[in-house]
């Protein structure tokens, strides 16, 4: 027995020496750094990208590592390394340098320039030769997007005698294919009339000289196809497929744009559930439930379920739950859906390191500042999620993708966010005319300026009666406060010298923010100054002949909106509720406004959507005065239909001056059943009434307070000219001195 011990202690001794000196084998402390190969970069710089460092024990495994952090310079072509007698070896050969880009075959100014912002490959960079073919489908795209979509892309490279080369892109252009018709097949239930309204993409006529979202472009249809699922889902369609979208050859250049949708049925929430781990409260979720249970009976929606998803994100920034993640399942009962969502606590990790790549415009705080995690913070899914989600949502970016690795001890994460640049300048141009007057417009937009995340947009419209300009800037989130910081300079005039004697040329700039104060509750406040000129002839009213003159106006404005809508655009369900006033701080009248709207959506089944819509607006001066001609209200075209625009309420002579009070209640509700077959009209049905009255300058007047209502048809048509819209209508109560008008033509497009 005891010999049989004594064996086993010296093979166990004899194994520990065999390891040790393995150990020791397989590591050196590094006292020399040897690098050779190396022309432009400098011996000590490569050291430094190695991350060794002099007296550290390597070990050969991580010799792998060293050439990981030198290849991801991407300043070499070939790297090889030995560790011998304590000295590191680094052999290198470099990337050769690229002299100059040229794109043979292309001569468009703005498409070479969005092409040298776009590509990863730039002059005076290293050439990395696997970068050659993503930079070429990156310009095959971005040409398709502009139309050429038979284009062909390939590349050549001139090798110089200094290392150097010119990176050459031969382009054969072709034709451009342009979208001739879109339509829509299948067990689609919604007109198409409504569903063009959804889409990017837009069928190709001869004013579009400006809009590039007449071409076919794989990548817009792809987005197309998005919209068009999240739509559908929005509406209830649980089982929505759209089951192929093709472009059909119409001859060289033309194409029809086809989605072929499959709906089915319309399904609503059943039973919805939470679960939770045990040790947690069901007090800490108690308005997640409120918002569950209200769901019950409800249509079926994406955005109400990203609601409750919202409050979880919440719940996920406090310190007791940082570790949350969550998760949903839905089973469907014949057209009932039962939500289970179910929360649990992931395993504890921390988030090492935050890495941004393929921002070569865009400046990495405009990324970062829209992520609700942070290196050093607990890893949370749910907040990754939502801060990929509100990169996405600025749609500077073409695509954003994340990934997670391991970090440098088992509980670290690092995460990878790569994001694609995309061109983000809209240039837009309109034109409407109609019965109650003509319209012509143009417009600039620039998304990130400077990579800056700062959004700018000019706009000029011109209509019968004068012009208006607005250049305006916007920064979403300034000084990372999560407010919107905006402001704007305009200049408008306003031409009534032919008809009713008088012209205001007005300028001014304003400064304000934006903020969602509380859930759906959102404040707008800002300070507003302008300079005013008044000018009068000999035909104007004795009033407007008083009012004469220059006037300097600085007031403070704020707005609160309640916003409970199911979604912002084509709403079917919820309400909208706004209060907005105007209070001078400088004037010669010291006019204070008041407004408040309201508007409350209803779906009773597939197609119908019913709304209600009320609107209360008055004007007077503090200090007892005249309010000024410009400042007194009329009502909108579409608050009050079948009278003529600004021919109701108080008349000083011929001329309808406006009242100080103003105030509009409409119904309206769609009729989705009349003449189903035309798909691309939409019929309506619609009640309008509304009143202006008050005179604050003259007692004599008469204000001709009276409701006014009407009740009519209307009708939106699609045509190939672009959209029309007729309403038909007859006034119920009125006034003697109204104009009245019982049909209105309206039609717009864009360029």
């Amino acid at each position: 027995m005891y010999r049989v011990n004594k064996e086993m202690k010296i093979i166990f001794k004899s194994l520990i020496i065999l390891l040790f000196i393995t150990i020791s084998s397989n590591s050196e402390i590094i006292k020399e750094i040897k690098v050779t190969g190396n022309k432009r970069v400098s011996s000590e710089t490569i050291k430094v990208f190695s991350e060794v460092k002099l007296n550290s024990d390597l070990k050969i495994n991580q010799l792998n590592d060293v050439i990981k952090n030198l290849y991801s310079t991407n300043y070499f072509k070939n790297i090889s390394i030995n560790l011998e007698n304590n000295i590191l070896y680094i052999y290198v050969e470099e990337n050769p340098i690229i002299q100059s880009i040229k794109f043979d075959g292309l001569k468009n100014k703005r498409i070479l320039k969005v092409l040298n912002e776009q590509i990863e490959l730039r002059e005076k960079y290293s050439f990395i030769k696997n970068k050659v073919k993503k930079d070429e489908n990156k310009i095959s795209n971005i040409l398709r997007g502009n139309g050429f979509y038979f284009s062909k892309v390939s590349s050549k490279i001139k090798n110089n005698s200094n290392n150097t080369i010119d990176l050459i892109y031969e382009i054969d252009l072709g034709e451009k294919a342009y979208i001739k018709k879109i339509s829509f097949i299948g067990d689609k239930k919604i007109k198409e009339n409504k569903l063009r309204k959804v889409i990017v993409s837009e069928e190709a006529k001869f004013w579009k000289f400006i809009s590039n979202k007449k071409f076919l472009d794989i990548n817009r249809v792809k987005l197309d196809q998005n919209l068009l699922y999240n739509f559908y889902k929005n509406k209830g369609y649980y089982d929505i497929s759209i089951d192929s979208s093709s472009a059909k050859i119409i001859n060289q250049t033309d194409f029809e744009l086809i989605f072929n949708i499959n709906a089915g049925q319309k399904y609503y929430f059943d039973n919805v559930d939470l679960s939770i781990p045990q040790d947690y409260s069901i007090e800490s979720f108690d308005k997640i439930i409120d918002t569950m249970n209200e769901l019950k009976g409800e249509v079926y929606s994406l955005d109400k379920i990203k609601k409750i998803l919202n409050k979880i994100d919440e719940i996920a920034l406090t310190k007791e739950f940082e570790f949350i993640n969550a998760t949903y399942e839905e089973t469907t009962n014949n057209n009932k859906i039962n939500l289970v969502l179910k929360l649990k606590e992931s395993e504890k990790f921390y988030i090492e390191r935050i890495n941004i790549f393929g921002n070569y415009i865009t400046q990495e705080n405009v990324i970062r500042n829209a992520l609700l995690v942070d290196e050093g913070d607990a890893f949370n899914e749910i907040l990754l999620n939502k801060s990929i989600n509100d990169v996405k949502a600025k749609r500077i970016f073409k695509n954003v993708k994340e990934k997670i690795n391991s970090g440098s001890t088992d509980k670290l994460k690092i995460i990878d966010i790569t994001v694609e640049e995309q061109p983000t300048g809209e240039i837009a141009a309109g034109a409407g005319t109609g019965t109650s007057g003509s319209t012509v417009s143009f417009a600039i937009k620039e998304n990130n300026y400077m990579g800056t995340g700062v959004k700018l947009n000019t706009q000029v419209s011109v209509s019968d009666t004068g012009i208006s300009g607005i250049f305006s800037t916007k920064n979403p989130n300034y000084n990372n406060s999560n407010k919107a910081l905006f402001t704007s300079v305009e200049a408008s005039q306003v031409d009534q010298m032919k008809k009713f004697g008088y012209k205001s040329t007005k300028t001014g700039f304003s400064l304000g923010t934006s903020f969602e104060q509380y859930a759906d509750i959102y404040f707008s406040p800002s300070f507003n100054n302008y300079f005013e000129t008044l000018k009068t002839s000999s035909t104007a009213s004795d009033a407007k002949k008083k009012q004469k003159g220059d006037y300097f106006d600085s007031s403070f404005s704020y707005g609160l909106t309640l916003n409970k809508l199911n979604q912002n655009f084509q709403p079917s369900s919820g309400f909208i509720s706004s209060f907005n006033q105007n209070i001078p701080i400088y004037s010669q009248d010291y006019s204070i406004e008041n407004k408040y709207s309201f508007a409350k959506y209803y779906s009773p089944n597939d197609n119908a959507i019913i709304s209600l819509k009320f609107l209360a607006n008055s004007v007077n001066s503090l200090a007892g005065d005249d309010v000024r001609i410009s400042k007194r209200l009329f009502l909108p075209n579409k608050r009050l239909r079948g009278f003529e625009y600004g021919k109701i309420g108080p008349k000083d002579g011929d001329d309808y001056v406006g009242g100080n009070y103003a105030s509009a209640l409409n119904f309206k509700t769609t009729l989705p059943s009349l003449f189903t077959n035309l798909e691309n009209f939409d019929f309506s049905l619609f009640v309008d009434a509304g009143n202006v009255w008050g005179v604050d300058y003259n007692d004599l007047i008469n204000d001709n307070s009276k409701i006014r209502s009407s009740t009519g048809l209307a009708i939106d048509w699609f045509t190939p000219i672009g959209p029309l819209s007729f309403s038909f209508s007859k006034p119920i109560t009125k006034a003697d001195t109204d104009k009245t008008e019982n049909v209105r033509i309206d039609i717009g497009t864009t360029f």
